[in-house]
């Protein structure tokens, strides 16, 4: 989704270690780059940017255009799905060169328990919400955008979150304001969480996507996860079920083993150039005490130096913990998101952090994408993976 709006409180530094391999990397490589980008368009370097940000935001603009049908699934943090809403999208632009703006509009299936109509009047089944436009101002200051037009992924990050709370009260409840804080039987985001952040992925076997968004509560905790599947068109192809009873048992079997792949980073904004391309291997097992053992290593660029990543976890239900504080949600699917256990404990120590979103849609193909945060809690850049089993 190209412009939902959160209120993300981008003052209050949330911080974390977390030893992913693009936040070692990027920090080295971003100065090399951005010295030979700034020579390379020395003659007229506005006119070279403003054309390179209105290509990239025109082709992000294309790979959200059209309608989507799909549903909308709120899990909390140990990967239970709490709710699910089915959903429409219809996404269109209006305007030209620098002015062109994104407009969506999201529709909402209504609870039948507050429907009084028949199951024959469709139409007034689904309230409408519009969503905040994107352009070229938006897109750049308030959702940071992380874009890869090639690989068809995306990260952004938003201000507020009205959107969701629309979603849950007309899909589950039936109505716009109950008038009460806590809606009974419902879990609703903070009015103002310290991160909203959602990682996008494109499927590689058809024409779908899945928006999956992580909300941090005001303290840096993860208060909830919401994963939007859809399909471009009028009508959904068969979706899978990210229903609780799907893997339960085993939703960690299908990402052991080894993986050998390569990751792309990019520089947060429009106008964010690559900063770092390497080759990665990770590989994910469980000794003979039940712990989870993952070591990641990269190189980078080609060369023989890269880095190499060592974390020992545990796991409980579809919820693991590695030392240093870093978990992941295992979701229905063959998905998994990650990030810090606690973001504001680490915001003394001064450590970077990145949240992280992974799907396995074909057995032995995945896809990542890692949005990583400075000291301060904004969004500095993001990584693409593309990996295989081996």
């Amino acid at each position: 989704m190209a412009s939902i709006c959160f209120h993300s409180l981008s003052h209050q530094p949330f911080s974390n270690k977390s030893p992913s391999l693009p936040r070692t990397r990027v920090s080295n490589s971003k100065r090399t780059t951005t010295t030979t980008r700034t020579t390379s368009v020395k003659d007229n370097p506005k006119s070279n940017q403003a054309s390179m940000g209105i290509d990239n935001l025109k082709r992000f603009f294309d790979l959200n255009l059209g309608k989507w049908v799909g549903s909308f699934h709120q899990f909390d943090g140990n990967g239970n799905l709490m709710q699910k809403v089915n959903t429409r999208l219809s996404v269109s632009t209006y305007g030209q060169d620098d002015l062109i703006s994104l407009i969506q509009t999201l529709y909402i299936k209504q609870s039948s328990s507050s429907n009084s109509i028949s199951a024959c009047d469709e139409e007034l089944e689904w309230a409408e919400y519009k969503i905040k436009e994107t352009n070229m101002f938006t897109v750049d200051k308030y959702q940071q955008i992380g874009f890869f037009p090639n690989e068809r992924a995306f990260s952004l990050r938003y201000q507020t979150a009205g959107m969701i709370e629309t979603v849950l009260r007309q899909g589950v409840l039936g109505e716009d304001d109950t008038g009460e804080e806590s809606p009974k039987n419902l879990k609703l985001p903070s009015r103002k969480p310290s991160i909203v952040c959602e990682n996008c992925l494109y499927s590689q076997e058809n024409d779908r996507r899945a928006r999956a968004f992580h909300i941090m509560n005001p303290k840096g905790v993860l208060e909830m996860l919401l994963i939007f599947l859809e399909d471009r068109g009028e009508r959904a192809l068969s979706l899978p079920s990210l229903d609780n009873d799907v893997d339960r048992k085993n939703r960690i079997t299908p990402f052991l083993g080894k993986w050998k792949g390569h990751s792309l980073t990019k520089r947060t904004g429009v106008y964010g150039a690559t900063v770092a391309e390497g080759d990665t291997i990770s590989l994910l097992g469980m000794d003979d005490k039940g712990q989870l053992i993952q070591d990641i290593s990269s190189t980078s660029d080609g060369r023989d130096v890269g880095t190499a990543v060592h974390w020992t976890g545990i796991m409980s239900d579809n919820l693991v913990t590695f030392e240093g504080g870093y978990q992941l949600t295992l979701l229905p699917g063959g998905m998994y998101m990650g990030c810090p256990c606690d973001i504001a404990k680490s915001v003394a120590e001064s450590k970077s952090f990145h949240l992280e979103f992974c799907w396995l849609e074909a057995p032995g193909k995945r896809q990542r994408l890692i949005r990583t945060y400075d000291v301060e809690g904004l969004a500095v850049s993001s990584t693409y993976f593309s990996e295989t089993q081996v």
